[in-house]
């Protein structure tokens, strides 16, 4: 199949898919965000006719399906246990078909460090990185650990929690006053963080739905860096789709969708990309249930291939079928 093809819709009748869950909110740090991707996704199914009855969070889903009211799940809780394989070893135990990435492929990939571990194993491209160890050494403080791991990589870095989204907790170091803030939130994180090569170049991203790989689009922020306020806030970041044209755009393409399967991610998700001055195409991480909000990037991707709103939600919806 041409990754860049989209296939037809193989469903009509909304009556097909039951009762849907749409699974929103939770309890991580992403949790507004979830929300109104939530909200949206509702809509659009409704609109489409689908019997869709938005819950908030894995205890209320879990009374939901006790209650016999739940045939799928259309997940779109961002991060922690709707991303971490959490929900999907719950659904997948109880039989409940679910959108997005199994077990393997969700768990892994909201973990920044170990999906990366995967692509240098398949030969994938990806910046240098250092993992920061909860805690420190005896003896050794967070700025002390942060300070050696960036004279390992050579600044300008990036720091990470490895297991966050939505630029939640990321700090760039571009000198030495850099360091400051990222001391002060990694004295009190309690989980890994990940260091990585600043890659200079220009940023993109490439949404996957199904085998296909929708257009790149190439995010160009008013400001320095594509932080959460360009993400969700800013109206003056750019989106440029396709974000490359002819070989590039093709390359760019089938990179994303063979870091998500390499991953071992399948149905939807997105793939974060920078293309180096020097290096070329750099795998930065995936998302597996992506931003449905009005600034997210999968919806900008596929209307640029026809795919209005409620038919990605619909499509998306499909893959549980």
């Amino acid at each position: 199949m041409n990754p860049s093809v989209v296939p037809p819709l193989r469903i009509t009748d909304p009556a097909r898919f039951g009762r849907v869950a749409v699974l929103l909110g939770g309890v991580s740090s992403e949790r507004e965000v979830s929300l109104d991707s939530g909200r949206n996704v509702l809509d659009a199914l409704l609109a489409r006719g689908v019997q869709a009855t938005a819950v908030d969070g894995i205890p209320a889903l879990i009374e939901a399906i006790r209650a016999g009211g739940v045939d799928r799940v259309f997940n779109i809780l961002h991060g922690g246990d709707g991303e971490n394989g959490v929900l999907q070893g719950l659904l997948q135990s109880l039989g409940v078909p679910y959108t997005g990435p199994g077990v393997l492929g969700s768990a892994l990939t909201l973990d920044k460090i170990r999906t990366k571990q995967v692509w240098i194993a398949a030969g994938l491209p990806t910046p240098r990185f250092a993992r920061i160890a909860p805690g420190t050494d005896p003896g050794s403080t967070p700025g002390q650990a942060l300070r050696a791991a960036a004279g390992e990589l050579g600044l300008p870095v990036f720091v990470k929690p490895s297991c966050e989204g939505s630029s939640v907790g990321v700090f760039r170091i571009l000198r030495e006053e850099d360091f400051a803030e990222a001391v002060a939130f990694a004295t009190d994180y309690p989980g890994e963080l990940l260091m990585e090569q600043m890659v200079v170049g220009e940023e993109y991203t490439v949404g996957i739905l199904g085998d296909t790989a929708l257009p790149s689009v190439r995010i160009v922020p008013a400001g320095d860096w594509y932080d959460y306020h360009a993400k969700y806030i800013a109206d003056d970041t750019r989106y440029l789709c396709p974000g490359m044209e002819g070989e590039d755009e093709d390359a760019i393409r089938a990179l994303a969708l063979e870091a998500f399967r390499a991953a071992g991610c399948s149905g939807w998700g997105r793939v974060d990309v920078m293309r180096d001055r020097a290096k070329g195409l750099q795998l930065i991480e995936v998302n597996t249930a992506p931003g449905m909000t009005s600034h997210s990037l999968v919806p900008k991707a596929a209307a640029t291939l026809g795919i209005g709103f409620e038919e990605l939600c619909w499509r998306i919806l499909e893959q549980t079928l």
